[in-house]
């Protein structure tokens, strides 16, 4: 099952910082991707994905070498990091289905209402869907496709 190891790495305020970490750390055996989200002026994260947890030393050995400083460390599985999504979801979506409670729309994550095609007029969805009246039947208004 992979693995995948969080680190806060201090002092990378460039591509060329981002570059060194991510060549040492590569360079380490198990070691299959490294993602870096630069974070200037702050600890930046550096995500180590791998097939089995890494040995710390050999990771602080490979910042250190790339001339930084790890300042925090977590590892967990990929089946950890799928319920923290999971769970991120359900909370960003709880109690914003209104489906079934006597409303037909459904509220999106950030408020936008979302009305179901079933509950739309026939004439509504008869103008969205009909392509636009342009010289081309498509609607993009110049291929001449005739669709």
């Amino acid at each position: 099952m992979p693995t995948i190891t969080t680190l806060d790495v201090t002092g990378m305020t460039c591509g060329h910082c981002v570059s060194a970490v991510t060549k040492e750390l590569e360079a380490v055996s198990g070691v299959k991707n490294v993602s870096v989200d630069l974070n200037v002026g702050e600890a930046s994260e550096v995500t180590v994905v791998s097939d089995d947890v890494l040995p710390e030393d050999a990771l602080r050995a490979a910042i250190d070498e790339a001339g930084y400083e790890i300042t925090g460390i977590s590892t967990h599985g990929s089946a950890e990091e799928f319920s923290q999504l999971a769970d991120t979801r359900s909370e960003v979506y709880a109690g914003t289905s209104h489906i079934g409670s006597g409303s037909a729309t459904a509220v999106g994550p950030v408020g936008i209402s979302i009305t179901p095609r079933e509950d739309v007029d026939a004439a509504t969805l008869a103008s969205a869907d009909a392509p636009a009246a342009t010289s081309g039947g498509c609607g993009c208004g110049g291929c001449g496709c005739g669709n």
